[in-house]
């Protein structure tokens, strides 16, 4: 066998198996960093934090009011209850009575709004989530046959490397560093077939002394202009 049929046979493995290695990375890349999904789980977290905030906030106010409530018992207990009899005293007490229900009022308002805001949030979330849940759904049967197709994919990778094996056996090792090297400077093509007294890799013309010395099964001959190892079938 020449070595450029050795080395040819071992390109349309390589082929085979570069095809299969980015096909690979394109299914890894639709099942991790899928655009909808990114952008539904985003917007779940967000509205997450924000129905979070609002509870929180919530949870102050309601705080605020019962506090208010508590001090608004305790002033008018000293109102009441009969223990202050000093009439600047009780006046005292009744202005801060006064000025605590007007806060207290105050602080009611921001309760009912904060209420409201959490009440807001809280159906956005479940908006988000819904949706999640929708693209999650839909992407479920896609995936599914992507992981399955990763499977087969793989199954085919093992044999391709178990073939590629037996195919490096066979090949001197100088010819094989001189193929490593051009498939790393030509994109992965270092063998080019001779179609119509031609290059078929880049289109030269090739002599009828060039194509008879790439016919030679003791050398190889690389095409002048593009410098890929010519293989005459």
């Amino acid at each position: 066998m020449s070595a450029a049929l050795g080395l040819y046979r071992l390109q349309q493995v390589d082929s085979q198996i570069d095809q299969i290695q980015a096909r690979l990375r394109m299914i890894q890349q639709t099942l991790e960093n899928d655009v909808e999904l990114r952008a539904a789980n985003d917007g779940f977290a967000a509205a997450a934090n924000n129905h979070k905030d609002a509870e929180r906030a919530l949870t102050l106010a309601e705080a605020e009011v019962q506090k208010q409530r508590i001090k608004i018992e305790q002033t008018e207990a000293s109102l009441y209850g009969g223990k202050v009899h000093n009439p600047k005293e009780l006046q005292d007490l009744q202005k801060d009575v006064a000025s605590l229900k007007r806060h207290f009022e105050t602080l009611e308002e921001r309760q009912l709004e904060a209420m409201i805001t959490a009440e807001a949030t809280e159906k956005d979330l479940q908006t988000a989530k819904t949706d999640l849940e929708r693209v999650q759904s839909n992407l479920k049967d896609q995936n599914q046959d992507l992981t399955s197709e990763g499977e087969r994919l793989r199954k085919n990778l093992e044999r391709l490397n178990s073939e590629r094996q037996a195919v490096v056996t066979d090949i001197a090792s100088q010819a094989l560093s001189i193929y490593d090297h051009l498939r790393s400077q030509k994109r992965g093509r270092a063998i080019a077939t001779i179609s119509d007294n031609s290059c078929e890799a880049c289109g030269t013309t090739l002599t009828p002394s060039q194509q008879q010395s790439a016919r030679s099964t003791s050398q190889l001959f690389h095409c002048p202009t593009c410098g890929r190892i010519l293989y005459a079938n």
